[in-house]
């Protein structure tokens, strides 16, 4: 078994703190200063076969930027789920902050990389749910708007079953509205000085491609989670991706063949790469994780068993997010399959979306413990 070694950086610096008031500026201009004020130093990690400790440091990185959506997610638990034209009643309810695009930020600022979100909410008492979430887990919200005119901020309904199971239906809001024709300079040039760029379909495929078409003029790795709107993936969007990443659900739905076992899984990666796509980072839920690369064998990851299941909303979110940080880190693709499989497996124990997204050290100590 591989040992993991990680050690903790003392002076890992970002960047100034804006006023929500104040004008974002691009990232060149802005100055150090120390990540979320903890009196805990950043811890980084790497795995390796001879257990001895190794520095890795870490300075002034480009940071991690999430283009995508944010929901209000509205929790009802119950046994099961109703049958046609029934009605039944729910064991509990609450509204917790959620939502693809802020789901993955949130995950990469509580794993201590530095994470921008660009996306939209509206002004009303779930878009203020929603900052204050993000800016609480350590989010960047210079790029986030809040918009007038009555749009409201985007929500989900999700139906939680006593195994942890869940069932969601989303109502897009401003996720889906209101986005201009042409994304602006500003938002442009956070996105041309990250070091990875997170894409989600729960906003319009005509920010996406513009995202990613900045990202590929300025030699930024793009990861396209394929979740959000049940709809074919756009040819041009594709081009544009450097890693993509459905589920098995979703493999199968965009490629129109069947995932049954792993054989099938492999004839279906093997179809996006046709599709445009080098990489494919899928997740299987109980069955773990791999990641395809073109021309390579592919890179399977086991799921890193959990004590109990609790809530299995955000944990692709937080899979594919911790896959992003440890990748902009440096770390090997099989070291970033497996920093993710573990993040994945605290998430699914709290209740949650953004409550959930585990933090840098807890991660770190549940590989240690593997």
């Amino acid at each position: 078994m591989e040992g993991i070694a990680f050690s903790p950086s003392k002076n890992f610096n970002f960047f100034s703190k804006f006023h929500a008031n104040q004008t974002p500026l691009p990232i060149k201009t802005l100055t150090p200063f120390r990540f979320f004020n903890q009196n805990q130093p950043l811890l980084s990690f790497s795995l390796n076969s001879t257990n001895k400790s190794t520095q890795t440091p870490i300075t002034q990185p480009p940071p991690l930027v999430v283009v995508g959506s944010a929901n209000a997610d509205i929790y009802v638990e119950i046994d099961r789920l109703p049958a046609e034209g029934e009605t039944i009643s729910a064991k509990n309810g609450q509204t917790l902050a959620g939502g693809k695009g802020a789901n993955q930020a949130t995950c990469g600022a509580k794993l201590s990389y530095p994470t921008y979100f660009v996306g939209q909410v509206g002004d009303d008492a779930h878009g203020k749910l929603i900052t204050q979430a993000l800016g609480n887990g350590g989010v960047r919200l210079e790029y986030l708007k809040s918009l007038g005119g009555g749009v409201p901020t985007g929500h989900a309904v999700v139906m939680l079953q006593s195994d942890g199971q869940n069932s969601i239906i989303i109502v897009g809001g401003a996720n889906m509205s209101s986005w201009p024709d042409k994304l602006s300079d500003q938002d442009l040039d956070v996105v041309k000085k990250a070091g990875v760029v997170l894409l989600q379909r729960e906003i319009p495929d005509c920010v996406n491609i513009q995202v990613a078409k900045a990202a590929r003029s300025a030699g930024v790795t793009v990861i396209m989670d394929a979740g959000g709107m049940d709809a074919p993936m756009p040819e041009e969007l594709l081009n544009f991706v450097d890693i993509f990443s459905p589920n098995e659900s979703e493999l199968g739905r965009l490629t129109g063949m069947p995932t049954e076992n792993f054989e099938q899984i492999s004839q279906a990666a093997e179809k996006c790469h046709k599709m445009g796509v080098k990489q494919v980072l899928l997740k299987l839920g109980a069955k773990g994780s791999a990641l395809f690369i073109e021309g390579e064998e592919p890179i399977r990851q086991p799921i890193i068993p959990a004590a109990q299941v609790v809530d299995t909303t955000g944990a692709g979110d937080t899979f594919t997010a911790s896959f992003a940080v440890a990748l902009v880190e440096g770390k090997s693709k099989k070291e970033c399959l497996r920093f993710a499989a573990a993040a994945a497996t605290l998430c699914v124990q709290v209740k949650g979306a953004i409550p959930s997204m585990p933090d840098r050290k807890s991660v770190l100590n549940l590989l240690q413990s593997e």
